[in-house]
């Protein structure tokens, strides 16, 4: 039980709000619109604050046009008839003073008693507030939505999206602000675009930092952007806290100062701009080199240019060549014509218009008493249009364009509300209880907040997705400054969430300002200069992988872009030119008629075909003659013939292969050769025999004759041709490329289609020779007259050297030159038989026809 002497606490209401904006109407909106700084030092809470404190402030004359957008939407609406008919809508506009105490005051002042700061209490029916709007800081919305969603108060902030469970909040906030992910993936892709891969970050708080870097961090490593600092900007501070501020302030300069990034991404909010200019202006050294201080901010939608009266003279040049996210906007039509007219002589309920005036022209009104002795005196006919727009702009700016559309939103959800609540309660139909009904109950409201969906008075669609964000996307400005102190934001590109990737964003470089020191040329903001082309990415240890060394591409690959992680080779039908930075087309090479090697292997086996048929044209001539008729006519003839059909077949491998010629190649050429060779093994086996023969008594006489050379030749022919025809019929030759032995050529040819089956029939000549050259050594000392045996030895020698020398050749050649080669080996050998056994024969019928006699035949 509490005795009385002991409870000596006194319920105090708290400092009461100097700045408030009322108008009456039958629903009211209310709203915290962050406008006002305290210059106070820190509330202890160990003494009763003084009210001298809020004396001590500085006023932020950007952030009064979020109160007009506010109140030119509300006029908007009283002023349609077909929004709210036969309702007034009025607002009650206050400021929290960047303050977590007094946004909580505010939230439960909304749902008390009108000027009674009672929580949970109202004593009359004139507490009519039906949504609050809130904004722009993030702590703002937190706070708010803390306090009101317990109450299950329908509420939309802007300006930011909120750090809160949004399962909870989504029943009961709505945000003026698109999907924070598409704004980090946006400047993902700006970044990405301009190739800017070494940046750096700043974020006003540290739970904005640690959000960043949950979300984002790896998804902008993943695409090769690294940072090289992640920092927080310090909080606006005034009385004892401001050295703080200034030492906090101090060792960031520092930090981005000392970077050689360009590219800064600045996660700020409404006052960021304000520490920034204080951090640019009062901390500069000369010692910093002026390349040093060029940077482009890139600013996030959160952030608005803002300024206090003490920055009025300084100039904003810091911000040339910016970029900024921007919700997206549009004009809104009379909007800047009612700014215009805004005078503090007639605007008597407006809390924030003389404050407003005084920052806005440095002035002072006469009814100040601590300022009467000011050196200019507010008369309130000055022009606003006369003001730079780094003290106040009067074309519509995003967070303002986002009130305005939060209070339509509010509107129209009333009215979808008004129309269902006689659906729901039956008999109630009088506007009076149907309103009633709501304000007893605003929760109700939100199921409408939540569906509502219109278009607004500049054309643009307004809705909200499943966790509360707004449904639409970014633009991108581009800041220009001036010496006069004001600035222009031109759009330069756009964020569309819901165009294809490839579109998600589109942005125009040329019409991009930068800052001056780069005349104009597209900065960099890379940690190392770029890998020309030709040279891929070396990484190196203990190094981010933005820092790296290049290297050149190894052979046979190539690096046609810049700053490539890996060279890659070219296709297959290319090959890399010279610099290793393009492919080239390789070349269609086959071994034709027209270039010289083929031109001279066609003279030769022309040459040897001639040399051929006039060998066997004298054999027929002179087909009685003695030496004719002992060299086995029949045979003689078939070998001349197969040797000229060994140098016609050589027709086959020149030109461009085609299927004929690829099933002709190796068949033709393995066939009449084996005829050839059991020719050679024919006469060399009936030399033998014939010489046997002459002995007296010898049975192997019956043996020598025709029957005895078709026995050999025809077996050995038609063994050859039938490992031929067995390959024609399983895995027969066809015409193919080559695209790897040469690596600028593809080379035409004709594939085996079985290896085993090419050296089968190789093998199988290696065995008539081997034969043919056993038999004819072994004949080698019969006597003069039969000499033949010698010379088909040396031939057989011969034709060895050159088919064994072959298989390394043709192994280790690549191209058309194999092709060459087989067609060299098949002249050769074919060449050496026939001048080897041939020539001696010809030198007697024609030189010396005095030796073509039986006589000298029989001699020994």
């Amino acid at each position: 039980m509490c005795i009385s002497s002991v409870c000596t606490c006194n319920l105090r209401s708290p400092l009461p709000i100097a700045h408030k904006y009322y108008q009456s109407g039958d629903l009211i909106i209310a709203a915290i619109i962050y406008q006002v700084l305290f210059l106070s030092d820190e509330i202890t809470f160990q003494s009763v604050p003084s009210h001298d404190v809020l004396d001590q402030y500085l006023f932020l004359t950007h952030n009064y046009q979020h109160t007009l957008a506010l109140a030119f939407a509300v006029k908007e609406i009283n002023e349609h008839a077909g929004i709210l008919p036969n309702v007034t809508l009025g607002f009650y506009i206050s400021t929290g003073y960047f303050d977590d105490i007094t946004t909580y005051h505010l939230a439960m002042e909304f749902l008390s008693t009108k000027d009674k700061f009672i929580p949970n209490y109202k004593c009359n029916d004139k507490t009519n507030t039906v949504a609050v709007i809130g904004g722009p800081r993030t702590k703002t919305c937190v706070n708010m939505a803390t306090a009101l969603c317990n109450y299950k108060f329908p509420q939309i902030t802007y300006g930011s999206a909120p750090l809160m469970n949004k399962e909870t909040a989504s029943h009961f906030v709505r945000w003026m602000f698109p999907d924070e992910m598409h704004q980090l993936k946006g400047i993902l892709y700006l970044l990405l675009h301009f190739g800017w891969t070494w940046v750096g970050l700043i974020s006003l708080y540290e739970e904005d930092r640690e959000r960043f870097i949950q979300k984002s961090l790896f998804m902008f490593s993943e695409r090769g952007i690294c940072f090289d600092f992640i920092e927080c900007i310090p909080q606006m501070m005034y009385g004892n806290l401001v050295s703080e501020m200034m030492e906090k302030a101090d060792k960031l300069y520092k930090v981005i100062m000392g970077s050689i990034i360009t590219a800064v991404i600045l996660n700020g909010e409404i006052t960021t701009t304000v520490i920034l200019r204080i951090m640019v202006y009062v901390l500069d050294t000369d010692d910093i080199p002026k390349e040093r201080k060029a940077k482009v901010w890139i600013m996030t939608a959160q952030m608005d240019f803002t300024s206090i009266l003490m920055q009025r003279y300084l100039p904003i040049d810091f911000l040339h060549g910016a970029l900024s996210f921007a919700i997206h906007s549009k004009a809104l039509i009379d909007f800047q014509k009612i700014i215009l007219k805004r005078s503090p002589t007639f605007e008597r309920e407006d809390g924030f218009i003389k404050d407003f005036w005084k920052n806005a022209f440095d002035c002072s009104f006469p009814s100040d008493i601590i300022d009467k002795n000011a050196e200019r005196i507010c008369t309130g006919k000055e022009k606003l249009e006369t003001l730079p727009n780094s003290v106040f702009e009067t074309t519509v700016s995003g967070h303002s364009y986002s009130i305005y559309n939060a209070v339509y939103a509010v509107a129209h959800a009333l009215n979808a509300l008004h129309c269902q609540i006689p659906k729901f309660k039956e008999g109630q139909i009088i506007d009076e209880r149907r309103w009633k009904i709501l304000l007893q109950s605003p929760w109700q409201l939100q199921y409408f907040l939540q569906k509502v969906s219109f278009n607004n008075s500049a054309g643009e669609k307004i809705s909200f997705g499943h966790n509360g964000e707004l449904l639409t996307g970014f633009d991108i400005l581009n800041w220009v400054t001036f010496p006069n102190k004001s600035f222009l934001r031109v759009q330069v590109g756009k964020i569309d969430p819901s165009a294809p990737l490839d579109k998600f964003l589109t942005i125009s470089v040329k019409h991009a300002t930068w800052p001056l020191i780069f005349n104009q040329t597209l900065p960099l903001s890379i940690c190392n200069k770029k890998c020309p082309l030709g040279h891929s990415k070396l990484k190196l240890e203990g190094k981010l992988s933005c820092c790296y060394d290049c290297r050149q591409c190894p052979e046979a690959k190539i690096a046609d872009q810049m700053d490539l992680d890996d060279c890659f080779s070219c296709p297959e039908d290319q090959y890399p030119n010279q610099d290793q930075d393009s492919c080239l087309q390789k070349t269609i090479t086959y071994l034709t008629y027209q270039e010289p090697l083929g031109m001279s292997l066609l003279i030769i086996a022309i040459f040897l075909s001639f040399i051929s048929a006039s060998i066997l044209g004298i054999f027929i001539k002179h087909q009685y003659t003695p030496i004719v008729k002992a060299n086995n006519r029949n045979l003689t003839y078939s070998l001349l013939i197969a040797l000229l059909l060994s140098f016609l077949c050589t027709f086959l491998f020149i030109g461009q292969p085609n299927q004929v010629k690829c099933l002709l190649q190796q068949t033709a050429f393995g066939i009449i050769f084996s005829v050839a060779l059991s020719c050679i093994l024919g006469k060399t086996t009936i030399v033998v025999l014939a010489f046997m023969a002459t002995k007296p008594g010898s049975k192997v006489r019956k043996w020598v004759g025709k029957r005895m050379a078709l026995s050999i030749v025809l077996p050995c022919s038609l063994t050859q041709f039938t490992i031929c025809l067995a390959w024609l019929a399983t895995f027969p030759p066809f015409p193919d490329s080559d695209i790897h032995s040469m690596p600028k050529e593809i080379v035409l040819q004709c594939n085996e289609g079985s290896t085993t089956m090419f050296y089968a029939v190789l093998s199988f000549m290696g065995v008539l020779t081997a034969v043919s050259f056993t038999v004819a050594f072994l004949a080698r000392n019969l006597p003069n007259s039969f000499n033949e045996a010698k010379f088909i030895t040396f031939s057989m020698l011969v034709f060895c050297s050159v088919w064994v020398s072959f298989l390394p050749t043709y192994l280790s050649t690549k191209g058309k030159y194999m092709v060459t080669v087989e067609i060299f080996s098949i002249l050769a050998s074919a060449a050496g038989l026939l001048v080897c056994i041939f020539s001696p024969k010809c030198y007697i019928i024609i030189l010396r026809p005095d030796l073509n006699k039986k006589g000298q035949l029989i001699k020994k």
